[in-house]
């Protein structure tokens, strides 16, 4: 813990993301979520994209920030386009669902693709549910 703390606190992002996740897990520190988010959006504002994911996450739940699904979208926008699959996944779902945008059942599909050439299984679910509804245009 102190070791990913001190290179955190060099300014390295892949680490600021890290320790974030032991505030917000509680591992081996008290959990504290608004401490997590800090440390997500250092990592997130240096364009890391599992602090924007994470980022992301935290806003789209409401944990240790209000809840703001317009910020979480923003987020893991900036995380999917860089190919972050767990980004990719949950901006389909926000699209899909209409949260933070307007809904768009193409654009989810769209995103839930990206994210299951990944291998994200989730998305790949999403996928085989989703495309029979946009395919046919029942949507």
């Amino acid at each position: 813990m102190e070791k990913i703390r001190r290179v955190a606190e060099q300014g390295i992002a892949e680490a600021q993301d890290d320790l974030g996740r032991v505030y917000e897990a509680g591992a081996g520190v008290e959990k504290d979520v608004a401490e997590a988010v800090r440390w997500y959006r250092k990592a997130a504002d240096q364009g890391c994209a599992a602090g924007q994911y994470d980022l992301g996450r935290m806003y789209e739940n409401g944990w240790g920030v209000e809840g703001n699904s317009v910020q979480a979208v923003a987020w893991y926008r900036k995380a999917a386009e860089q190919g972050d699959a767990k980004a990719q996944n949950n901006l389909g779902f926000m699209y899909e669902n209409g949260y933070g945008v307007k809904q768009d059942y193409k654009q989810a599909l769209a995103w839930y693709r990206k994210a299951a050439a990944q291998g994200d299984t989730i998305a790949q679910n999403y996928v085989t549910i989703l495309c029979r509804y946009v395919e046919r245009g029942d949507t």
